[in-house]
């Protein structure tokens, strides 16, 4: 059945809707963390006189932590559980975004801000990666895609960051003081969300349903009782679960399409502010509002992506993205108007949307794995952030940041590719 004549299924209970409403608040702190101290970015370059290539080394000590995080993120999600790794990530998050400001521009030290940004990355990885497994609950037990619209929650944030951002360079407000601010709202948004997180508490339980296909039901019956929580796999069933997943094929086909479109949604956050200040003459405060243009777009995509993909699938609307993506990397970096530079900021935005979401998704479809794999896939994608920043910065320094780009877009052309490893949106993912 098509998806404008979906039958109308029960409604979910207010504890669900709780549980997606709190994971979602946890996605926008996340994207207004990130969008605030990058919009902040040009600020801090000048502040302790930066050349292109050293602001992409300032940029893999946040990559690096990252990817530390990431990397053992299944084994900490599998210990400790989803909910304590988000909340223990944000709240390293909080103070590390206090630390970027106080070491960037207080101290003006680029040792001082480097070490504030590797905790960043730290407490960013594994809590964005235990969102995706906490969000994938919530997506089975509503049986429809919600993904993408938890992603848009976090595009939602980086708007705001971007935002406030930019009125923050207007008014030349310190970057201590605007960072530790947001950073204490974000852990305030985050543990009073996680009181709802359910996915701990009832594992598997919504992959149990065996219901109708997803085409026919909008939400799935809520469970009369909540299961009590089991026992987690031991140390060695956790390790085990993690190594099995590196060796699957799809698993790491996903990872590679994945990486493409994560190169091309960080190297906008991290580079299309100075790429337009810089490439096109303007201010930080315009460069600021070209990543606000980016982020909208992109949340718009997000926000139409459950539609989309409930209609077309993954795989058809993941090749939309990366064509659209390719497309307005090209313009960007070709454009001799700031004006057209601008516009393809949106097509850059729109295609790069869905790549994350719909790959978490992707290896999330089988509850029993979903920790160990979407750490995989996550830790894959996260190489593309741990290699762009210096790559790009090298290259900016040779060719400038705009022509740097067309890394990007080459790496795009991979995600293109290999998006036909998402395919699996069938009935049997969400019977299994």
């Amino acid at each position: 059945m098509r998806a404008g004549r979906r039958a109308q299924g029960p409604s979910a209970s207010p504890a669900t809707l709780a549980w997606r409403n709190g994971v979602a608040r946890a996605y926008a702190a996340s994207g207004l963390a990130f969008a605030s101290w990058v919009s902040r970015l040009p600020a801090i370059r000048d502040a302790l006189q930066l050349t292109p290539a050293t602001v992409g080394l300032l940029l893999l000590c946040m990559s690096v932590g990252s990817f530390l995080s990431v990397s053992a993120s299944g084994f900490v999600i599998l210990r400790l559980g989803s909910r304590r790794t988000i909340q223990t990530g944000s709240a390293l998050v909080g103070v590390s975004l206090l630390l970027v400001g106080l070491g960037s521009t207080v101290l003006a030290s680029a040792p001082a801000a480097g070490a504030a940004l590797t905790l960043l990355g730290l407490g960013t990885g594994s809590w964005n990666v235990a969102s995706n497994v906490e969000g994938a609950a919530v997506e089975r037990a509503l049986r429809r895609h919600i993904m993408p619209r938890l992603h848009a929650a976090f595009s939602a944030g980086t708007v705001l960051g971007a935002g406030l951002g930019s009125l923050a360079a207007f008014w030349n407000v310190p970057v201590a003081w605007h960072l530790g601010v947001v950073g204490t709202v974000v852990v305030a948004t985050v543990w009073t969300g996680a009181r709802n997180f359910r996915a701990d508490s009832i594992p598997g339980a919504a992959a149990s349903l065996n219901t109708g296909p997803l085409e026919t039901i909008t939400l799935a019956a809520e469970p009369q009782a909540v299961p009590e929580p089991e026992a987690g796999p031991s140390p060695r069933g956790n390790r085990s679960l993690v190594f099995a997943a590196w060796r699957e094929r799809r698993t790491l086909l996903l990872g590679l399409m994945v990486l493409g479109m994560a190169l091309g949604e960080g190297a906008a956050g991290d580079w299309v502010a100075l790429a337009m200040a810089d490439g096109y003459r303007t201010s930080n405060a315009v460069g600021a509002l070209a990543y606000g243009i980016f982020v909208v777009a992109m949340t718009l995509g997000r926000l139409s992506g459950t539609v989309l993909l409930d209609r077309h699938g993954r795989v058809v609307v993941l090749r939309l993205c990366a064509s659209l993506a390719i497309t307005g990397l090209a313009v960007f970096v070709f454009s001799p108007w700031q004006w057209l530079a601008m516009a393809a900021l949106a097509l850059w935005g729109l295609g790069v949307s869905l790549g994350f979401p719909v790959g978490m998704s992707a290896a999330a479809d089988d509850p029993r794995s979903a920790a160990a794999r979407v750490s995989v896939v996550s830790t894959i994608g996260y190489a593309a952030f741990l290699c762009g920043p210096p790559l790009l910065g090298l290259l900016g320094d040779r060719v400038g940041i705009r022509y740097a780009l067309l890394a990007v877009l080459a790496l795009v052309g991979v995600s293109l590719a290999t998006a036909g490893s998402a395919r699996r949106d069938t009935v049997e993912a969400w019977q299994k």
